[in-house]
């Protein structure tokens, strides 16, 4: 088999050449870029004449697909399949994998960052540091006791929610899927109306589709509170970024934090959120601590040697 590892994985290059050796001496043929594709184009000519290919979040649109007649099987290195031409692949019966659950933790973990950092000042309080300042009027507030409403009850939303309880927040959901890990925890299913206008933060944890495209646009936000917090480490096209920066910017809403957006950081200088009060930024890095990417290498290896045996796994 011909198989192209498109860009980096992210793991030392010593434990990437010990899971290809296998491959290698099984005589497939194996090509590794250390570095992530500039354009389609690159894309294009890396992968032209894979069988296989191993890629992380860069986008295969259909007219990549097309480019690829040997293609048979994607093993993507990612949870969400939204940057994959999907339909295209389907046309062409080429199998599709993901990596889910690699990035669970973390993901949970920078939510909660976000959370603390908005609830006490963080940014702020750095900048006044720094600026020779004191501590006037950055007195912030606690996560213990706040209402966390999670939308979206998947696995780093369920992951979110006991991160929140071991802070003795109160935590509710909105899914449109019953889960039996809500009821084990003890999480009431609200309506996203009753959610937005209940919580004191509410974070985004569901999937892109057609249907959760900017999901949380202009009336979604008019139902929130004046102090309360918004976050999101989901997608970008989950939320309208301009009705985000007007709540930002005339008080209807006390803070906002976001990781993901429309595009790929770096964002144009005029993004909506780069010009919005109170809104702590990361450049879509949830997913990448040391942790995640070792498990994640390890999901895709075990993906890769699945198909190789005929019994294809994490099939999207």
């Amino acid at each position: 088999m011909n198989i192209v590892l498109l860009e980096p994985l992210g793991i030392p290059d010593t434990l990437l050449q010990q899971r290809l050796e296998p491959l290698r001496a099984a005589r497939h043929q194996v090509t590794v870029y250390p570095d992530r594709p500039a354009s389609l184009e690159e894309s294009i000519r890396r992968a032209k004449d894979a069988e296989i290919l191993i890629l992380t979040n860069s986008p295969f649109p259909a007219r990549a697909v097309d480019a690829c007649p040997c293609l048979r099987y994607l093993d993507v290195a990612f949870t969400g399949i939204d940057h994959v031409a999907v339909d295209a692949c389907r046309t062409r019966n080429i199998l599709i994998s993901n990596a889910s659950g690699y990035s669970d933790q973390a993901v949970a973990e920078l939510t909660i960052g976000m959370m603390l950092s908005l609830l006490r000042h963080m940014p702020a309080c750095d900048n006044a540091v720094r600026s020779g300042e004191g501590s006037k009027g950055l007195t912030g507030r606690e996560l213990g006791g706040k209402t966390v409403g999670i939308i979206g009850f998947g696995r780093i939303g369920q992951r979110v929610a006991r991160l929140c309880q071991a802070f003795d927040a109160h935590v509710i959901a909105s899914d449109p899927v019953p889960s039996e890990a809500a009821q084990a925890l003890g999480i009431p299913y609200l309506p996203l109306e009753e959610l937005l206008s209940t919580a004191d933060i509410v974070t985004l944890h569901a999937p892109s589709t057609p249907a959760t495209a900017s999901m949380i646009g202009a009336p979604q936000l008019a139902l929130m509170r004046p102090d309360a917090l918004f976050i999101n480490c989901a997608r970008g096209a989950l939320v309208d970024q301009q009705a985000l920066c007007d709540a930002l910017n005339e008080g209807r809403i006390a803070g906002a934090a976001a990781d993901v957006f429309p595009q790929e950081p770096p964002l144009p200088a005029n993004a909506p959120l780069l010009h919005a009060r109170n809104v702590v930024l990361t450049p879509h890095i949830a997913f990448a601590t040391e942790e995640s990417m070792l498990r994640r290498a390890q999901i895709v290896f075990e993906n890769l040697n699945a198909y190789l045996a005929g019994t294809p796994i994490r099939l999207c």
